[in-house]
């Protein structure tokens, strides 16, 4: 009940930071029939390195099937004040570097802090905007989006910037809270099935590679460019079967 009620109260930290720029440009705030979420604040940052994080949401698990490598070129975009990059930092060693992406100021001068105090050489901090995340073309073997996508305002030409991006075998490595589970919980706008992320991937020239069905609360879908040498795969249908079955 304690975690249920954190978890609850971190749903509602989901505060309209950008929302004002967003109906300024006359933005559309629903894309493919899914009403895009507002932006979670950086005054929820705490929430994101919370002790119990890993053992709600098997952290350690989704480093493993990110597969990374020493020498990678990641990007942890979204990163907040930097829970995954700095375990991605430590997994790709000195020789690669992971590019940390956010649109607060504010969350990069908490992850440069925290990157500085655990010694993290390999960490790029880059202020993206709300429609270009301001990476290089061709480069990136991995781009993490941690229940961060649902929250982007313009999400086409993010698509377009973040495949521009990758390299002919480069992944998006996409998490997402699970629309089909009722016992997640956090609000159903955070949310997201696999039939809408693969309706919105897909309109946008991205294929999926690989899926992982087994951590307890997201989905994780991995998504390269349509014209990658990966070859696609069809997705399994999320039950709550193969999510037990994953456990065994």
């Amino acid at each position: 009940m304690t975690n249920l009620r954190l978890f609850l109260a971190a749903s509602l930290i989901c505060v309209p930071t950008f929302v004002s720029a967003q109906q300024a440009s006359g933005q559309a705030t629903q894309y493919l029939g899914r009403v895009i979420a507002q932006t979670m604040s950086y005054h929820g940052a705490p929430w994101l390195i919370r002790p119990d994080r890993n053992k709600e949401e098997n952290t350690d698990l989704v480093m493993q099937q990110l597969q990374l490598r020493e020498g990678m070129t990641a990007c942890d975009l979204g990163c907040g004040n930097g829970y995954y990059t700095l375990k991605m930092a430590r997994q790709i060693g000195e020789s690669g570097k992971v590019l940390a992406v956010d649109i607060q100021p504010e969350m990069l001068n908490l992850l440069k802090a925290r990157a500085q105090q655990d010694g993290h050489d390999n960490v790029v901090p880059i202020l993206g905007e709300i429609d270009d995340p301001n990476l290089p073309e061709g480069e990136i073997d991995l781009l993490l989006l941690v229940d961060v996508y649902h929250e982007f305002s313009h999400p086409e030409p993010m698509l377009k910037s973040i495949r521009n991006s990758l390299t002919d075998t480069g992944v998006i490595a996409l998490l997402e809270y699970r629309m089909e589970d009722p016992t997640v919980p956090i609000k159903r706008l955070h949310k997201m099935s696999k039939t809408q992320i693969l309706r919105e991937y897909a309109a946008n020239d991205l294929k999926l590679v690989r899926e992982f069905n087994g951590l307890p609360w997201q989905h994780l879908m991995f998504f390269a460019r349509s014209d990658s040498s990966l070859p696609e795969i069809k997705a399994t249908r999320w039950t709550k079967s193969n999510r037990d079955d994953a456990d065994r």
